[in-house]
């Protein structure tokens, strides 16, 4: 059985993959923390600078259609979703957190692209400030890795 740290094919290495990441804007403190952990992982990574593609859109409901044409667009090995939903005073926290969650998934199979989700869903801004940087970080990660993994099935 393989580490996950190594991937499929020893340590993980992203110098030929091309990611793109979709950021929503909503809780933008959070979600730039959570881009610049992402952007700086998958360097580290080695993806290089000029195959990481950052786009950004108003909030959590609108990630899954830029993902879409991401993947439809046949540019990219993996794709990054990043945003953040805080719990409020309504039901409107459950519906977007669960329909974003749901979109996400559901564009990462009918395109059959993996998908590294990173919507944050938190009961309050502490919670989200604590997960942003691990977050993208792990983002970026399984990205890599599940490319990586794709690639080789």
């Amino acid at each position: 059985m393989q580490n996950a740290e190594q991937g499929s094919a020893g340590p993980l290495n992203g110098s030929d993959l091309h990611i793109g990441i979709v950021q929503a804007r909503f809780n933008e403190s959070i979600t730039n923390a959570l881009a610049e952990a992402c952007v700086a992982e998958l360097q580290a990574l080695g993806v290089q600078p000029g195959n990481i593609r950052l786009v950004k859109v108003p909030g959590a409901l609108e990630v899954a259609v830029a993902l879409q044409a991401m993947a439809e667009s046949d540019e990219y090995d993996a794709l990054v979703a990043l945003g953040c939903i805080i719990r409020g005073e309504t039901y409107h926290f459950e519906l977007v957190a669960n329909e974003s969650g749901a979109a996400v998934t559901r564009v990462g199979l009918d395109c059959q692209i993996p998908i590294a989700n990173a919507i944050l869903t938190t009961e309050n801004l502490e919670q989200a400030v604590a997960r942003q940087t691990d977050k993208g970080r792990d983002a970026a990660t399984v990205a890599v890795e599940m490319a990586l993994l794709l690639e080789n099935l």
